[in-house]
């Protein structure tokens, strides 16, 4: 199987690559990881089963999306396949550790990242994953649709099916209307999944977005899912404000639209999520 990655690796980079060293490393709670290494030149190597190539798929195109606008920085992507019963991807291999200062280009860089734009409108070109769950992206042409349909409604369907109790989602969709009244945002390329454990700073103080899960929606689900579970530094808010403001009544989509991740989190994992969700489609509808 090394030998295999290894060779698709130099395939695709033109260079000769070996693996000659190979060290599990973290890479979340999904896939296993690891650096790989011909003693020069390393790369990031995820593995799942093989069946689950198409997330690593999506994965790698997503970031090509936010590589190629030139914005910020990730990963770039290598190649990603299966081969014995294995899926796989290899990502450039970046070293972190850089010091805080660096939050304030981050909140720049992202600002010029959610500028860039699509013609199709709301959506993507395949369905990919927010953590495990898939995550269908059909073109919208509207944001309200897409929200209400594809995000939403998705996981009441998907929280249902796992024992999930939300009196009043039927209420909240009908509510959408009102709760996204003035507001038309443009189809932005957004990360989609942009927690703090998806963000770093290299050591050379640059900063990365990992593990995406794009799309083109409206800006401001990266910005509120940053504020989630604990807020990035003050200096990426200022910045990210400075470079585009925010429009007025985001506080109100901010629980919108982390309702969504909240109800994904109850769909991969139970428990005390579901009441979370409630107690945010209750503050959504007072």
């Amino acid at each position: 199987m090394w030998t295999a990655i290894a060779q698709h690796i130099a395939a695709k980079t033109g260079t000769a690559f070996t693996i000659v060293d190979r060290r599990s490393v973290g890479g979340g709670c999904i896939n296993q990881a690891y650096q790989v290494s011909d003693g020069s030149q390393s790369y990031f190597l995820k593995l799942n089963q093989a069946s689950q190539v198409a997330m690593f798929e999506a994965e790698a195109l997503g970031l090509k999306d936010m590589y190629d606008s030139q914005t910020i920085r990730v990963p770039k992507p290598i190649c990603w396949g299966t081969v014995d019963g294995s899926a796989y991807i290899a990502l450039e291999w970046l070293e972190l550790g850089g010091g805080s200062e660096s939050w304030g280009r981050m909140g720049k860089d992202l600002a010029a990242m959610h500028r860039v734009t699509h013609e199709k409108g709301f959506g993507w070109h395949q369905t990919n994953t927010i953590g495990a769950t898939p995550q269908p992206n059909p073109w919208t042409a509207t944001w309200l649709e897409f929200y209400r349909e594809h995000r939403l409604r998705h996981q009441f369907r998907l929280a249902g099916r796992r024992g999930g109790r939300f009196p009043r989602q039927h209420e909240l969709l009908m509510a959408l209307p009102d709760l996204l009244a003035g507001h038309d945002p443009a189809p932005a390329l957004v990360h989609g999944d942009l927690w703090s454990g998806n963000a770093a700073v290299t050591k050379d103080s640059e900063p990365v977005i990992l593990d995406p899960a794009t799309y083109y929606g409206d800006r401001e689900v990266d910005i509120a899912m940053t504020e989630l579970f604990g807020r990035f530094p003050a200096a990426f808010y200022e910045a990210y404000n400075a470079a585009y403001p925010l429009d007025a009544g985001y506080k109100t989509r901010k629980t919108l639209y982390n309702l969504y991740h909240i109800l994904n989190h109850f769909t991969l994992f139970g428990g005390s999520y579901e009441s979370q969700a409630n107690r945010m489609i209750d503050q959504l509808l007072r």
